[in-house]
């Protein structure tokens, strides 16, 4: 068996991939900024400190960590036999890999606030790093599309971002996806009417496990912590209602207690609803009870998007305010959007998208009779790459059949021969690689046909 040097879930990328890739990115870029969105950078490596505590118990557990440099553990008095994963990695670790993009944006706000003009639009394209189990559409390593809107707690911005997930997937050709809304203010007002063991941080982070293992797997982590039956039916029930907006907020205001939460999440809801133009968005947009979004630094409306074409959400994102403080900025609400890069390139891949002139091809190939030869091809190759045209000298003079072999696997358009004669009549035999025509053209004439 051949060896594997790879690591499972850090994909690398052939041409097609990356031109595939980079495609969809100015796609994002290009719908970013019109949106008013401006680029930043940061850093693929966070302290430590900067990332746990903000993703949840679950999702600390897949950050990351770097061990310290040096020989650092000589210089620590450990019982290595009666000490905890957690209690030892915060010994001998100080730096982790990026979980996401929001956080370190978090950061980047607070370190930079003088410089920067609130409310902050901002867009970021990179990779981040999670210790999951590898499989189709989730990797450890994968890149984020990211949009956020920070320094304002106006729910007009939730709007933004749903017109903006809207133009983005429709510029992809991409139809009949849906866009799932919550609230965790109205989770938090749901939990708030039962009884059990767990903080509300927990419920979601059970609640967030229902695309993966389902309801009843879901109500049996609920009854392991101090819920009843009668709580999970009409848990249940809430998450299997359809109907409009009104429908699903009459069934909450009837059957759960009302508290401060619900009514708050309900009215933020209300809000997007009433003022979001629906006839002008293209994909569906549902009200989700049972979305959660595991992360613990959502605080209000939260968003999915999904298909029924592909396992797992292709973006998602929410509303966050107190995101800052854990760098002692307070007071600092913001919005965001993350898509997924690698999911989108598998769906449309999948729905066969991807325009078809997105290829690895080159334009000419040039072929090799000879040093002198070679000389004249290499000039006219240094003229067609002024033109924007893609060209190359195949390098090594052998047999023309290898070298066309080569030039037709390389998907060369035209393969172009000098020889003896082409040389003294300063033209040039150019073959078209799709039909099979051959031309003798002058320099002046082939750029005509371009």
């Amino acid at each position: 068996m051949k060896k594997n040097f790879s690591l499972s879930g850090m994909p690398d990328f052939n041409t097609l991939q990356i031109k595939r890739r980079e495609f969809l990115i100015s796609i994002i870029k290009k719908k970013f900024q019109s949106f008013g969105f401006k680029p930043i950078a940061t850093s693929l490596i966070e302290k430590r400190d900067n990332l746990f505590g903000s993703y949840g118990t679950d999702g600390d557990k897949l950050i990351y960590q770097i061990v310290r440099s040096g020989d650092y553990l000589n210089k620590l008095n450990i019982d290595f036999q009666n000490i905890n994963y957690n209690e030892l990695s915060q010994n001998i670790c100080d730096k982790a890999l990026r979980y996401d993009l929001t956080i370190p944006f978090a950061r980047f706000i607070a370190s930079n606030q003088a410089d920067i003009n609130f409310p902050f639009k901002r867009y970021e394209v990179g990779s981040v790093f999670r210790a999951d189990r590898p499989q189709k559409g989730r990797f450890r390593q994968f890149t984020q599309c990211d949009a956020d809107i920070i320094g304002s707690n106006s729910l007009w911005l939730e709007i933004e971002l749903i017109n903006l997930i809207d133009s983005v997937i429709s510029e992809f050709g991409l139809n009949d996806l849906t866009i799932k809304i919550n609230n965790r203010k109205i989770l938090e007002g749901v939990f708030e009417s039962f009884s059990s063991n767990l903080d509300f941080s927990n419920f979601c982070i059970i609640l967030d496990k229902l695309d993966k293992i389902g309801f009843n797997g879901v109500r049996q982590l609920f009854l392991t912590n101090g819920f009843v039956n009668n709580d999970l039916d009409l848990l249940c029930n809430l998450f299997e209602l359809n109907g409009s907006f009104l429908d699903k907020k009459e069934f909450l205001l009837s059957k759960f207690k009302i508290n401060s939460n619900l009514e708050k999440g309900l009215n933020e809801l209300s809000f997007i609803f009433n003022k979001i133009n629906i006839e002008t968005i293209k994909q569906n947009i549902e009200i989700d009870f049972s979305l959660a979004r595991g992360l613990d630094y959502y605080t209000g409306t939260i968003f999915e998007l999904v298909t029924s074409n592909f396992s797992g959400s292709l973006a998602g994102g929410g509303r966050y305010d107190q995101l800052t403080e854990k760098f002692d900025l307070k007071d600092l609400s913001g919005v965001g959007i993350s898509f997924g890069l690698d999911r989108l390139c598998l769906l449309l891949e999948q729905s066969n998208l991807f325009p078809l002139d997105i290829d690895d091809n080159i334009d000419f190939v040039f072929l090799n009779f000879g040093d002198q030869e070679a000389d004249v091809a290499q000039s006219y190759i240094i003229k067609l790459r002024d033109f924007s045209v893609s060209a190359e000298l195949y390098p090594d003079k052998v047999k023309i059949n290898k070298q066309m072999k080569y030039a037709h696997k390389r998907g060369a358009k035209f393969v172009v021969m000098i020889g003896e004669q082409e040389m003294k009549q300063s033209k040039m035999l150019v073959k078209n690689m799709s039909t099979g025509e051959q031309q003798v053209l002058t320099f002046k004439e082939l750029i005509n046909t371009l």
